[in-house]
């Protein structure tokens, strides 16, 4: 096809998928999925499955997962959600987004089931369920040797928990989506729970103990083997290191010294070390009577880690920073971050979210390290009126700090300003955009003319 006729097929494409039911609008069975897949021929069992579940961190920590499993010599495929710029992002084989040729046939390939399904339904298939009977079906055709999947939402319900994981994953769990998942870390971690599948090896990362309680009955109840963060594995030193920090890292069979991570924060250090156990585990080098993973493997398949829109700098004179944190606990991660690392004297921030988020204690998480800050909005029709979420920011910050600019790339022009406009400053001045993670991509396409292209 060329290259004309292929872009006009796959935005045809793009739009046949967005006409469905949006992924954050959730209907709580796996029959259609599953339906679907089966006529499909079950490509989720084409090759094992490293599954990943949690309310912060899922992205990164597939991100480092996959990395460390190419290094070692494994064909990967590797799906995740959202995208920031294009839903080809979602869907990646060996670290690259799918291309667009094969993004187009993947769907050709499915389309037809779809009909037959959504026939069989009183509610069609969804944008999510559609995109990961695509990425599954991409998997078995390539074929990759392991699929690391990252959940979209929750856990015994979301469409990628038709894969029975060989090792489950689940990183830090908080409160969020409240409406899907329910009001207490109990009730949520029961949700992400459903991704320990019985006889898996479940790798757990540091969590509240609520959450810790219910993932342990989860666990002893299909009998999957435990390992958890701070007591089977954790990080052992972390210093800051010029783009990223240094790590020594205690895996499930032995000590990583010098692990160079690429990425900023205290949590994703904590990424990482819940990356490297599941590596271990799944490459079967997760006791210690075998022996470490090469060393020098680990360390490689770390350097190359990239995590775009987490504490990612894009622009300098001023620093502009992008960070995807859109719920409480991940703003608090990210506040912590920019403390430690990044010092500035005058940090100014621009922020959109989502209706249905926790907005004000996205702000008070954000509000000890911001100056000022320009609230605006992004283009998601979930996207709370900037009038509306201004109001909300007045009562956190004072109306002397807050500014409503409607449009983000006049919301991010006046930032500049602001930040710019106060003097000098020993420790430099930054701009730190967040609230969702469309806020981040729609940012980063701005500045960096990446609207397009899938990383």
């Amino acid at each position: 096809m060329e290259e004309q006729a292929l872009a006009v097929r796959l935005a045809e494409v793009e739009r046949a998928i967005l006409a469905r039911t949006p992924e954050h609008d959730i209907d709580p069975t796996l029959d259609r999925i599953r339906e679907l897949l089966e006529l499909l021929g079950d490509p989720q069992r084409s090759a094992p499955v490293i599954h990943l579940a949690g309310t912060n961190g899922k992205t990164s920590t597939t991100r480092m997962v996959e990395s460390l499993l190419r290094e070692f010599g494994l064909r990967t495929g590797r799906f995740t959600s959202p995208h920031l710029h294009s839903m080809r992002e979602r869907i990646a084989f060996d670290g690259r987004s799918v291309d667009p040729a094969r993004f187009v046939a993947t769907y050709d390939d499915v389309a037809p089931y779809l009909e037959l399904v959504d026939s069989r339904h009183p509610i069609p298939l969804s944008f999510f369920e559609v995109l990961v009977a695509m990425a599954f079906a991409a998997f078995a055709d390539a074929p990759v040797d392991v699929a690391v999947v990252e959940v979209g939402l929750g856990g015994t319900w979301d469409a990628t928990n038709v894969a029975d994981g060989q090792v489950a994953v689940v990183t830090p769990i908080g409160v969020d989506h409240t409406r899907f998942l329910g009001h207490t870390i109990e009730e949520i971690a029961g949700e992400k729970a459903g991704i320990i599948k019985p006889g898996s090896y479940g790798v757990l990362g540091q969590q509240p103990v609520e959450a810790a309680e219910v993932l342990m009955r989860r666990s002893i109840e299909v009998d999957a083997i435990v390992a958890r963060e701070a007591l089977e594995f954790g990080v052992l030193t972390r210093t800051l290191a010029v783009g990223g920090q240094q790590l020594d890292l205690r895996g499930l069979a032995g000590e990583y010294r010098d692990v160079f991570l690429p990425l900023h924060g205290a949590h994703q250090a904590h990424n990482a070390v819940c990356a490297l156990a599941a590596v271990e585990a799944f490459l079967g080098g997760a006791h210690a009577e075998r022996g470490r993973l090469d060393p020098d493997l680990v360390r490689a398949g770390f350097a190359g880690v990239t995590s775009p829109g987490r504490l990612e700098v894009v622009r300098s004179s001023p620093t502009i920073v992008l960070d995807a944190a859109h719920n409480p606990a991940g703003a608090r991660a990210t506040a912590q971050a920019l403390r430690e690392e990044f010092a500035f004297d005058r940090l100014v921030g621009v922020v959109a979210a989502m209706s249905d988020k926790d907005v004000q204690g996205i702000l008070e998480a954000f509000e000890p390290v911001l100056d000022e800050v320009v609230i605006t909005e992004s283009t998601s029709a979930r996207a709370m009126p900037a009038d509306e979420l201004g109001a909300v920011a007045v009562e956190v910050f004072g109306s002397d700090r807050v500014e409503v600019v409607r449009r983000l790339d006049d919301a991010i022009d006046s930032a500049v300003r602001l930040a710019e406009d106060e003097g000098d400053h020993l420790g430099g001045s930054g701009v730190l955009v967040t609230g969702s993670i469309v806020t981040v991509g729609e940012a980063r396409g701005l500045l960096r003319g990446e609207r397009a292209d899938p990383l």
